[in-house]
């Protein structure tokens, strides 16, 4: 089972960043590949990704917790998607801390977890998705930064 951390201190006080974060509609600010956000709810989500192809694919997604200014934990709904045949399980958690400044911060450390448990001929190859992981929460955590900054 695939398993990605990163972490980021970002220049904004941890109630900017959640502000950002909370919102799904920033997603497209932010987040990879996402074109925009639909489908809005209190406890999901979707998103159309761009792909090289110029097509959109959607993906859904159900909120799982939520702390104000401190966790944000989503999974992506795989049954019934082009992604199904490569998951079974797709966990995003966010965490925020108040930076190294204390409690009148104005830094955040922003800590990011991304958990795959793969299937079928993606198990073969775990690798590959932490890679891709890790180049998808990196390119999130500097979208992050651009928009809170």
């Amino acid at each position: 089972m695939p398993t990605t951390r990163l972490q980021r201190t970002l220049p904004a006080a941890p109630a900017a960043v959640w502000r950002v974060l909370n919102d799904p509609y920033q997603q497209q600010r932010w987040w990879p590949r996402v074109r925009r956000v639909e489908d809005v709810d209190l406890d999901r989500f979707t998103q159309v990704l761009g792909t090289q192809r110029g097509k959109g694919v959607r993906a859904d997604f159900a909120i799982l917790a939520r702390d104000e200014e401190q966790l944000l934990q989503w999974s992506q709904e795989l049954e019934g998607s082009p992604f199904e045949r490569l998951m079974e399980e797709a966990v995003t958690t966010f965490k925020l801390a108040p930076g190294a400044d204390g409690a009148d911060a104005t830094t955040t450390l922003v800590s990011v977890e991304y958990v795959q448990r793969l299937r079928g001929w993606s198990r073969l190859a775990p690798f590959l998705f932490k890679g891709a992981a890790k180049r998808q929460l990196g390119e999130a955590l500097d979208g992050l930064e651009a928009a809170v900054a």
